[in-house]
């Protein structure tokens, strides 16, 4: 498998200052004329390496930037936990696509990664042109809240890299199922080295929002939703326990009217490894044309 560029960016908090990781792949051959550049965004414990299959599909036409979120995989951790919010992601995303040097972005968001990215293509003179949201909406299921948080931010170790990958798997069931080579591609990048023994590759404290706040709390990011008007694509777990098919209903009828696609026999949320969930984004950001 060919590997990505690995860069940083300097972004600020209230806190100070902090490097965000992001991992470039470039286009194959000339970029595409228009959306050239896809900005991938990973969900709330994973990082910007979930997307190796997909970025290899989409470089042969787009230049393919996934991001470690700051707290996970090569971003440093924050300074104070609070700052493990939407705000700070936006904010830190809105900086990178600055650096890119870039009018619009294709931008793919799978679960927290597309909370953010539905937040930002709702301001006004967004970069954002199109926008795939995985498995996520601008309300969620009771029921899919509770499952993570039981065990995001846990701080757990493993004895061996190999104890630690058979949890994640068991943790990652709901992805759908996976061979082994599919599922080393959530794994190989999942783990770190800490001292004798082997830890998540990201900042247990990034679960700050789930123990300083009640995990009944609301979500509602409609006001959002319903201000973006860039084409967007829906994907669904049909089986997802975090993003409900009524919410996914609503938000084929009100917004941007997204394009509705459900993947049968997966929970929260597709994994974009799989050919036909990776054809179906590919199609969207106009890879088949």
């Amino acid at each position: 498998m060919a590997e990505p560029n690995l860069r940083f960016v300097t972004c600020a908090s209230p806190r100070g200052l902090h490097r965000m990781a992001y991992w470039e792949w470039p286009a194959a051959c000339a970029p595409a004329d228009e959306l050239a550049t896809v900005v991938c965004v990973h969900g709330l414990t994973r990082n910007g390496r979930d997307f190796d299959v997909l970025a290899q599909r989409l470089n042969a036409r787009h230049r393919v930037i996934c991001v470690d979120l700051i707290g996970r995989g090569k971003s440093d951790w924050a300074p104070d936990p609070s700052l493990y919010m939407l705000p700070q992601y936006v904010a830190d995303c809105v900086t990178l696509i600055a650096r890119l040097d870039i009018e619009q972005v294709a931008w793919v968001g799978t679960s927290l990664g597309g909370m953010v990215g539905m937040t930002l293509a709702s301001f006004a003179r967004t970069p954002i042109a199109r926008l795939v949201l995985n498995d996520i909406g601008p309300e969620l299921d009771l029921r899919g809240l509770t499952r993570i948080g039981s065990y995001v931010g846990q701080n757990t170790s493993f004895d061996t890299r190999e104890e630690g990958v058979r949890t994640v798997r068991e943790l990652t069931a709901s992805f759908g199922p996976l061979s082994d080579e599919q599922a080393e591609v959530l794994t190989r990048h999942y783990f770190v080295q800490d001292g004798a023994r082997w830890r998540y590759h990201y900042d247990p404290a990034i679960s700050a929002p789930f123990r300083t706040g009640p995990v009944t709390a609301p979500v509602n990011l409609w006001p959002f939703y319903d201000a973006i008007s860039c084409p967007t694509l829906l994907l669904r777990g049909a089986d997802s326990d975090l993003f409900a098919s009524a919410t996914a209903q609503a938000m084929t009828e009100r917004g941007p009217r997204a394009k509705r696609v459900d993947f049968p026999g997966i929970g929260h949320a597709p994994s974009l490894i799989p050919d036909d969930q990776v054809a179906t984004i590919d199609e969207f950001l106009g890879g088949n044309d």
